[in-house]
């Protein structure tokens, strides 16, 4: 029957990796891989991660199973910085279990969202490109709505229309902060009027925080999320612990629901656990016990918000660079000082990006999304001139 099957269509962007990777030019650019990059190139592990590495060696006593819920410590020293301190389950209406990465979060959310009764999800494009893959592998409807205006702000009318026009069995699916692809978050004012679209609505909301931390701080990259969630009375947020902690081989992830009466989280839950169960039986365990490590020790703590703080202040750097080269060639780069986390879009053609490569050895998404921390002080000046030479 294996005989049956046609060759998958290539992923892009590990097709992108090897052909960077094959490149001999020593001034050569990666803009593609969506991984944190220090000034110097490298993607290094945390220092408040080793930290805990070490002490989970000498401390940690078994690695039996866990169950499909996971690290439920990690789970729940993570709550208050996602859901706010004062009272992380929202009066005992939100609980949540450990996931394979933040994809996995993704996955269990439309998986439970599907058990539930959603046939459709409203998704605004362009967006990270296996959200459409997990909800179409789900045999979910996607209904597409523009996530972005041509000025580079977020379209705030076409989000507020798909939530107006989602009906019962319907849900709607946002990206927390640091938008994949584009960058363009959503302002407070406009999160307060989605607030308001999914109060007055019948969508059930699904946020995805992919990237709490690398935008304007943790406090306020959640801020979003918690607007919503104080005005509704259901909700599923997917978490990734890969970018903030830096734990990205290792899968570490969360999944939380909101229910609108915490009565209903043993059956919510169980559904959900046997969903986990069903898909990878129990999570990997060992980065989400480094993460539980560093949240229950004070003096980790602050070293991994101080380091967290330094990526996000490099990339709010390379983006003011950028914005002050202004308009280069047909290509107006101040939009991008506005954007935040690791991405953004330049509205280039296939031509175009193909002679970055070509002619300037710069790598990048065939959708024109650049990773900023690709950037450095040593190079950003000859991407902001071959950018003038193919967009001239």
């Amino acid at each position: 029957m294996l005989e049956k099957l046609e060759s998958a269509a290539p992923d892009a962007l590990l097709a992108l990796i090897k052909l960077h990777a094959a490149d001999d030019r020593a001034d050569k650019i990666d803009l593609g891989v969506g991984v944190y990059r220090t000034g110097q190139g490298d993607t290094p592990v945390f220092a408040a991660i080793k930290a805990a590495e070490r002490k989970l060696v000498e401390d940690q006593t078994s690695k039996a199973y866990l169950g499909p819920e996971g690290d439920m410590g990690f789970v729940e020293a993570l709550m208050p910085y996602v859901f706010g301190a004062g009272d992380p389950t929202m009066h005992g209406r939100i609980e949540g279990m450990q996931t394979t990465g933040g994809t996995g979060a993704v996955r269990l959310a439309a998986a439970l969202a599907r058990t539930a009764g959603v046939t459709k999800v409203h998704l605004g494009v362009p967006s990270w490109p296996n959200h459409a893959q997990i909800l179409a592998d789900l045999d979910l409807e996607v209904a597409e709505f523009d996530h972005a205006c041509a000025d580079g702000t977020a379209n705030l009318d076409a989000v507020l229309a798909a939530i107006a026009g989602a009906g019962e069995g319907e849900a709607v699916l946002l990206h927390g902060c640091c938008h994949n692809p584009t960058g363009i978050d959503y302002t407070p004012e406009q999160w307060a009027a989605i607030a308001h679209g999914f109060a007055d609505g019948k969508a059930l909301p699904i946020i995805d925080v992919a990237y709490q931390g690398l935008g304007h701080g943790m406090e306020e990259d959640a801020a979003g999320l918690r607007t919503v969630l104080a005005a509704v009375p259901e909700a599923l947020v997917a978490y990734s612990c890969d970018k903030n902690f830096g734990l990205y081989r290792d899968r570490v992830g969360a999944f939380y629901v909101m229910a609108d009466e915490g009565s209903r989280l043993p059956a919510i839950m169980s559904n959900a656990a046997a969903l986990a169960r069903a898909n990878w039986s129990m999570p990997p365990d060992h980065g989400a016990a480094a993460v539980r490590l560093i949240l229950r020790d004070d003096k980790l703590t602050a070293q991994w918000l101080d380091e967290l703080e330094r990526m996000r202040s490099r990339m709010r750097q390379v983006r003011e660079r950028l914005a002050t080269a202004g308009t280069v060639g047909n290509v107006d780069l101040a939009p991008l000082g506005e954007q935040n986390g690791l991405f953004s879009m330049l509205p280039l053609s296939k031509e175009q990006i193909q002679r970055l490569r070509d002619d300037h050895a710069i790598y990048m998404a065939g959708s024109g999304r650049i990773n900023v921390a690709g950037l450095t002080q040593g190079n950003i000046d000859k991407f902001v001139e071959a950018l003038g030479d193919v967009a001239g």
